[in-house]
Formats: C-alpha cells, structure tokens, sequence
C-alpha cells in the first residue's frame, strides 16, 4: 500500500473514530445533562411584584427516563409562580404516569398549556437528513397516545388552562394576564382566525378583583414557532411569546445558530430570548429546546436539555409603561 493511501486510510479511521466519540457523548453524556436557562424580563407595570415563570417544554418522556424525571421534579425549587407547558410531554404510549410523577410537585401551581403533535401519536423513526430540506411533511402515524388521560392530568388535576386554539385569563400576585394558544401549527392544527375571538370572550367574562394592575399582559403560547402564528400573536398585542418545538436544533456545531428547526423561524431564534418583530410590533419570544428527545434519535451535541425559568420584573420607570 502506497503512503498517500495509508494517509487517506489513516484520516478516515481519524474521522470514524471521533464521529463514534462525538455520537456516543451526544448519546450518554449531553442528552442528560440538565439545565435550567433563568432569564430576566422587566416588563411588568410599575410597582408590580416579581413573578417566576417556569417553562417545560418537549419532555418526550419515556416510562424508564428516570433522571429526566428527577430532575423536572427538582424544579420545585425555583418556587415557580406559573407553569407554562408548550407541549409534546409524551414519548411511549406507557408515559402517562411518568408525566404524572414528574410534575407532582406543582400540583399547586396555576399552568397552561398546548399540545404538540407527539402528545396525540407516538414517535416513528424519521432519517435526521430530511430535516434540513425544511419542515418535515410526511407525518406517519405510530400509535395513538392517551391525550384525554393527559387532559384530566392537566385540567383536573393540576387545575391549568387549555390554550389549543383557545384563551384564558389569570391574575398572579396582582398582575392580570391574558394568555392565547394555539394547536400545533407543525401540524396545521393553529386556528388563527380564533384568536381575536378567543380574546374578546375572555376579555368579556373575566373580573379582575380591584388590586390587579390594568391593562392584561397579553401572552402568545404555541408549540411550534411558525412565523404566521407569531406574527398573529404580535397583532393581537402579545408582548410575551412561549414556543418550543425545535429541540434548539438538537445537534448544533458549537458557537453557530441551529442547522435545523423544523418550522419557519430563522435559525438564529430557534432557541433563547430574543424579540420577535412584525409590522409594527413586537414581543419578547422565548424558545426552548426543550427536555427531550425522540426515543428513535436519542442524541444532542452543543444543545443540551434545558427548562427555563422566566423573572418578570416591574418596568423601568423610565420607559413607561401602557
């Protein structure tokens, strides 16, 4: 064998082997490396006391999942004040009671939450590739979950509002909210045409008690971030957007923005705070790369799992507050 070919042999057996570290590190290390993201947004009414956030999201948890769980119960001690769920919380058919054991702790505490499509039919295996033609298209149907067991989870045991393709209203520690959703817009489940409806009714039957701060904080809530639904949020007078849906790309080289997001939102806002701007609004959008994978694609690399605890704060005031 010449040298130059012992050299081409050499640097592909080089790339082979750090291709199997990097995978197996993404696999047993990073995929269960737990973070909690805390950011700050003074965004409240002057005067207003400080509400803590807590958003779950993309938990795809599997029976066995056992740190996963673990550590979503650990975040009790964040002491959140509302809990914002952005879907796809199941990963088996058999996670119902893992979902249950994991947010037992927050029983207490006022939530919403969207569905994605994960929480409706089980995980199939999709070859990663495809992803970055865009959006996935072909949605294969694995087996059917158990959303209704998911729902009573939610509503009646843990008393959250159902925001697919509907709306709500909540005080916290005197300030008012007023939160919109919608259904999976990866799905083309998102009702747009609803949301100014959705709002006047809440709007309409709701009675803030006489120590709220006026006008509502209107929050957008969704699963996947498309532009369309975004956009509408904005319209509609969001200032706060939650999404998740993205995974943060999943596998990322260090340092760049998501190589994938499977929706429409540019790379660069596919995980994080950022501002989301449309006509002549914009809003604070923050998504998360949630806590989970698909069982079939159990890896992430330079995007660890993470939860994300959200401080809103009083306004400076100096900018002014509506």
């Amino acid at each position: 064998m010449s040298s130059e070919l012992r050299r081409v042999g050499a640097g592909i057996g080089t790339a082979a082997a750090l291709g199997a570290a990097a995978f197996a590190y993404g696999a047993l290390v990073e995929r269960v490396r737990w973070t909690v993201r805390e950011e700050t947004l003074p965004i409240l009414a002057p005067g207003s006391r400080p509400i803590t956030i807590l958003h779950l999201s993309d938990l795809h948890l599997a029976p066995w999942q056992r740190s996963k769980i673990d550590f979503v119960r650990s975040l009790a001690r964040v002491e959140p004040d509302l809990i914002v769920n952005t879907g796809d919380n199941l990963g088996h058919r058999d996670a119902i009671p893992a979902v249950a054991e994991a947010l037992e702790p927050f029983r207490d505490v006022p939530g919403v939450f969207v569905h994605g499509s994960n929480d409706y039919v089980g995980p199939t295996f999709k070859n990663p590739f495809h992803y970055f033609s865009g959006p996935s298209k072909s949605h294969s149907e694995g087996v059917k979950l158990d959303t209704a067991a998911l729902e009573h989870l939610f509503v009646e045991a843990h008393g959250w509002s159902d925001l697919n393709n509907r709306a709500a209203a909540i005080e916290l520690k005197g300030t008012a909210f007023e939160f919109v959703g919608t259904a999976d817009a990866h799905r083309g489940w998102d009702d747009l045409g609803s949301i100014p409806a959705n709002l006047e009714a809440v709007r309409e039957n709701v009675a803030w008690t006489d120590k709220v701060a006026l006008p509502p904080l209107t929050v957008g809530v969704t699963h996947a971030p498309y532009q369309r639904v975004l956009d509408d949020f904005v319209t509609e007078g969001a200032s706060l957007l939650f999404a998740g849906h993205t995974h943060g790309g999943q596998v990322r080289v260090p340092g760049m923005p998501a190589l994938v997001t499977n929706c429409d939102i540019p790379r660069e806002q596919a995980q994080g705070l950022s501002v989301w701007r449309h006509a002549r609004g914009a809003a604070l959008l923050n998504v998360s790369a949630g806590l989970g994978t698909s069982i079939y694609a159990p890896v992430r690399f330079a995007c660890p799992p993470e939860a994300v605890v959200l401080t809103l704060t009083e306004m400076p005031a100096e900018i002014g507050y509506p």
